[in-house]
């Protein structure tokens, strides 16, 4: 069969020599660096003086870019939840395994594990293994010591990079904590020495629930039965397929996507001047990107558009401060010289913007707007970014027939109202 026309998947070369194929491994490698550098550096960026991202477990507080959230506002985090998963789903529906195969961090781990496996001189398995103690000691040093990376950076989005480090080494570390720490270490141990593709083939939940996903839409690799004809039996798809398919066979739930097929067959037929048989089509019926257009397709992407909107107006709707008042459990009440009942609050003052900003506490009754007198730390609160702060006071009032409903008011530097308590005496 001849071919008078540039090959797809192939670059230009001068004449005379064998066509240079376009390999999708470099991007693979990139896109697989990419998400995990970025995973293991996120927590040691900062903004306003708090981590780009970290969950504050003893202040029930999430550090998420610049914003602050207390666990009253974690309903945007539910939100934000709402709209990944949906978002995930999409993707998925869309993209199929792709996922699995350029950006998963078990994939990732698992590369890497057979890369320095490689480099020891190691084949993996135990029945032609023919390395000296030495090596195999040291493949099994580096599980270990990639296992603690991925347990620490877990904790690292709980406690902040430095102080981590600072308090492990001074033996300082909760035993909550040391207790993640060597059970994820643990795991991922285990499984970089006796699983990895196996947690992918036979372990993973994602691969079955993408299976219920996946349509005639979806994008996977694909050898066209009409390109069989061409292929050579050179067994070189199977042999570089990490989950040991053969993709002449068809579909396979056991695919992730990862492209090596794709690339091994481009690279031998490159040789006989012609393209490769395996490609990514969204389907199989050859209707390419048009096969994208579907109900379920058009569901998933309201689901998720209109949760994006909820979120955005639910965050731009957030107050700028928040404050919460209880009434002291030690002391709740004292009945004064004059007769009056002095009765004592505890309060908390969250500054949610990101800059500086300067409260103070004003009480009024709720029925009639009559303002009260309050005694203690109620004015000139000034709070950093994201700053909580707890305030007590004592608020004087007449001994009081029935229940008195009482409204706090937080107010900054231009009297402006930001946020009203209500509470109750009797």
């Amino acid at each position: 069969m001849h071919y008078s026309v540039q090959p797809r998947g192939q670059s230009r070369e001068k004449p005379g020599q064998s066509p240079r194929p376009t390999l999708l491994s470099p991007w693979r490698r990139r896109c697989q660096w990419g998400t995990t550098l970025l995973l293991l550096l996120i927590p040691w960026f900062h903004i306003n003086g708090n981590s780009l991202v970290r969950i504050d477990i003893p202040d029930l507080t999430l550090f998420f870019f610049g914003q602050t959230l207390r666990i009253e506002e974690l309903y945007l985090v539910l939100l934000f939840s709402l709209a990944l998963t949906f978002g995930f789903l999409l993707i998925t529906m869309l993209l199929g395994r792709v996922w699995c195969g350029w950006l998963c961090p078990q994939t990732t781990l698992t590369d890497l594990a057979e890369w320095f496996t490689a480099r020891l001189g190691l084949s993996g398995k135990k029945q032609s293994d023919k390395k000296g103690v030495t090596q195999k000691v040291i493949l099994q040093l580096f599980y270990l010591l990639l296992a603690f990376l991925v347990s620490a950076n877990l904790l690292w989005y709980f406690i902040e990079p430095l102080n981590f480090f600072s308090i492990l080494v001074s033996g300082k570390l909760h035993y909550a904590t040391w207790i993640c720490l060597v059970v994820v270490t643990l795991v991922i141990y285990l499984d970089l020495a006796l699983l990895r593709r196996l947690m992918c083939k036979d372990f993973c939940p994602y691969g079955r629930f993408q299976t219920v996903l996946a349509d005639e839409s979806t994008l996977t690799l694909h050898l066209p039965p009409d390109e069989l004809e061409r292929c050579i039996k050179c067994g070189s798809c199977i042999r570089v397929c990490p989950m040991e398919i053969d993709i002449r066979r068809g579909y396979q739930v056991e695919c992730i996507n990862c492209g090596r097929c794709l690339d091994a067959c481009r690279q031998v037929m490159a040789k006989r001047n012609q393209p490769g048989l395996i490609s990514y089509t969204f389907g199989t019926s050859g209707k390419g990107a048009k096969e994208l257009i579907n109900l379920r397709t058009l569901l998933l992407s309201i689901g998720m558009l209109t949760l994006i909107v909820i979120l955005l107006f639910a965050a731009y709707q957030r107050p700028t401060a928040s404050l919460k008042i209880s009434i002291s459990h030690f002391v709740a009440s004292r009945t004064l010289k004059d007769g009056n009942r002095a009765t004592f609050f505890n309060a908390w003052v969250n500054n949610r913007s990101d800059t500086k900003a300067n409260y103070h506490i004003k009480a009024r009754q709720a029925d009639n707007g009559s303002p009260l007198p309050l005694k203690g730390q109620i004015s000139q609160l000034e709070l950093e970014a994201g700053e909580n702060l707890r305030i007590d006071f004592v608020l004087v009032t007449a001994v009081p027939e029935s229940k008195l409903e009482i409204e706090f008011i937080l107010l900054d530097q231009s009297d402006t109202e930001l946020a009203i308590a209500e509470a109750y005496i009797h």
